[in-house]
């Protein structure tokens, strides 16, 4: 059985760590309404750009060229990993890479490892994919999270396209965790590049999907395509955000718990020893009387 000082060190350093994790939930559901804002102030403005620019590609012509619906010979990849900066966020992390995984295995089976770039957006994908996982790691994009913007995404999603241009990826994917609720994040893969234009619902007319180009489809290809792959990816980014906080305020307030279920049995532990340390000085004390009186 421990002793009383080692039942006593426990008890504060639980006692420490449950305060700890108190706080970072705190923080963490601070953070987490200003990302959840965020991210439902973006949600609406990327669906409807990403409506408009699949009934604008369905309505134009064969030989107006997009340099981004290009479908080639899929031998090259390009996946981006969106994770977070810092860790203490439950499976938040670790999902993701599983995520990078099943893609890979579903998708590009049948392609070697070199052939599988990553492009890590967070801390923690950036050194997960440089330690000799078997791709080739793209660009250092750790500081994303260190002040989210536009901007800051812009440079990741511009790279990306430009590998798309020249050839040096096929496809473009993006892996991240989709934000729910504070308790569910989903897993999503969602391709980036090349752009393949949605299905027409069957309800939608012809006429409703009959834009004007003003001044030219040529102008439309070269702002309203490339604007639209940024704002998909950092729509992802922004999920991530949001399912990140959201992650880390569940992990922290379970770990909360446990430390107070910790801490009763602790205590329990030491109320009995100390009780049992009492008991035995007690009978020390009598049997000591009871051997003074014999003699």
């Amino acid at each position: 059985m421990a002793s009383l000082k080692e039942v006593r060190s426990r008890i504060q350093s639980v006692s420490s760590t449950q305060q700890i994790t108190k706080a970072m939930k705190m923080v963490s559901a601070a953070k987490l309404r200003r990302a959840q804002d965020a991210i439902v102030r973006m949600r609406p403005y990327a669906q409807r750009l990403n409506s408009i620019l699949s009934n604008l590609t369905r309505s134009m012509d064969e030989d107006v060229e997009n340099e981004y619906g290009i479908v080639r010979e899929v031998r090259k990849v390009l996946i981006i990993a969106v994770t977070s900066d810092r860790g203490l966020a439950g499976a938040f992390n670790s999902n993701v890479f599983k995520g990078v995984t099943a893609t890979v295995r579903e998708r590009y089976a049948n392609l070697p490892a070199a052939n599988i770039s990553v492009m890590a957006i967070g801390k923690k994908a950036h050194d997960y994919y440089g330690r000799g996982r078997g791709f080739t790691r793209v660009g250092d994009y750790t500081h994303v999270f260190a002040k989210l913007s536009f901007d800051t995404v812009r440079a990741a999603a511009e790279v990306a396209m430009e590998g798309f241009r020249d050839g040096l990826y096929d496809e473009v994917v993006v892996v991240y965790n989709e934000f729910k609720n504070v308790a569910t994040q989903v897993i999503r893969a969602q391709q980036l590049l090349p752009l393949v234009p949605a299905e027409a619902p069957a309800n939608v007319k012809e006429s409703n999907v009959d834009y004007i180009f003003e001044p030219s489809k040529e102008e439309i290809i070269q702002t309203l395509i490339p604007q639209s792959i940024k704002v998909q990816l950092f729509k992802a980014v922004l999920e991530s955000n949001a399912s990140e906080h959201g992650a880390r305020m569940t992990a922290m307030d379970k770990a909360t718990d446990n430390a107070g279920e910790l801490l009763k049995a602790l205590k329990l532990t030491y109320n009995r020893t100390r009780q049992a340390a009492i008991t035995t000085e007690i009978l020390e004390i009598v049997g000591g009387a009871e051997a003074l009186a014999a003699g």
